[in-house]
């Protein structure tokens, strides 16, 4: 069996991790070459992208893309975790929370913002988990860090009625830069209102030009088990251009090309062949990764 080259684009369930995801794949793919262009936490759903093969390679460029998020925020109700797998750790009144006043707070988290990441988190401190030093019961404090929210629409605010504590649940769809933490979001919103927040639903919609309309279950994967065509996965996440037979044997030896490019950019052969990613640098273009030989 010839090892496949290209990008799954899986609809999570909840309740799984990224690596069981992961390790689902590789048992299909009947390879272990599967990564994953950026964790979803097992509560969540939605677009998981993995490469398989070569294209495992362009997960790493991948995961700096832009993300897109549709969430539920809970107000009068903080976790440990910011979200609902968290221990609650304090309650608060939301009788005089009103709409507007969400809206206005949330305006805040739009732009370019400076975002302290939740505890529990994957980022290392001094080599270890962050969400690791937490259940050790450690103190975590994590520094602040740019991240950018492009867009955040409230798309509705309401009153669960079926809860005995009165609380207010947000409804929000959200596009950011990579590294941002929706349930930062939650528990930032809950304190610049005074009562407390966290996360009770999250929903990844797409992973830069990757969106639900090209995800797959993984039933449906084990049904018919098929990988995006890395040519087709570069092409639709980069800017491309297409070189002549002369371009094409110097990006095989991995050198510059005098090429007017203003972002990472895909290369191609003339036969089609997806060869390597070019950065512009200096006033050319420098191999940033070379997919063949």
């Amino acid at each position: 069996m010839t090892e496949p080259n290209g990008l799954v684009v899986v609809d999570k369930p909840g309740g799984l991790t990224s690596h069981d995801v992961v390790a689902r794949v590789r048992r299909l793919a009947g390879t272990r070459k599967v990564g994953h262009a950026g964790t979803l936490d097992p509560m969540a759903t939605g677009v998981l992208v993995l490469g398989t093969g070569r294209a495992t390679r362009l997960l790493g460029h991948l995961m700096l893309t832009e993300k897109a998020y549709d969430a539920t925020i809970r107000l009068g109700v903080s976790t440990v975790t910011d979200d609902a797998e968290g221990d609650v750790v304090a309650t608060a009144a939301t009788d005089g929370i009103t709409e507007d006043q969400v809206r206005a707070a949330l305006s805040a988290f739009v732009g370019d913002i400076e975002q302290v990441p939740t505890a529990v988190s994957a980022i290392k401190v001094d080599g270890k988990r962050s969400y690791q030093r937490v259940r050790d019961g450690e103190d975590v404090e994590l520094k602040a860090r740019p991240v950018t929210v492009h867009e955040l629409t409230v798309v509705e605010v309401r009153a669960p009625a079926s809860l005995e504590t009165p609380t207010v649940d947000v409804d929000i769809s959200m596009r950011c830069s990579s590294g941002t933490y929706v349930r930062a979001i939650a528990r930032d919103l809950g304190a610049a209102l005074g009562v407390g927040g966290h996360l009770t639903a999250l929903r990844r919609t797409a992973v830069g030009p990757y969106g639900l309309g090209a995800a797959r279950t993984l039933e449906q994967l084990a049904d018919d088990f098929a990988v995006m065509p890395i040519e087709e996965a570069a092409r639709a996440a980069f800017p491309s251009y297409d070189l002549d037979a002369e371009q094409e044997q110097d990006v095989r030896y991995g050198r510059a090309l005098p090429l007017d490019i203003v972002d990472l950019t895909a290369v191609f052969a003339p036969s089609g062949e997806f060869l390597a990613l070019y950065r512009p640098e200096g006033g050319r273009a420098r191999p940033a990764a070379v997919f063949v030989g």
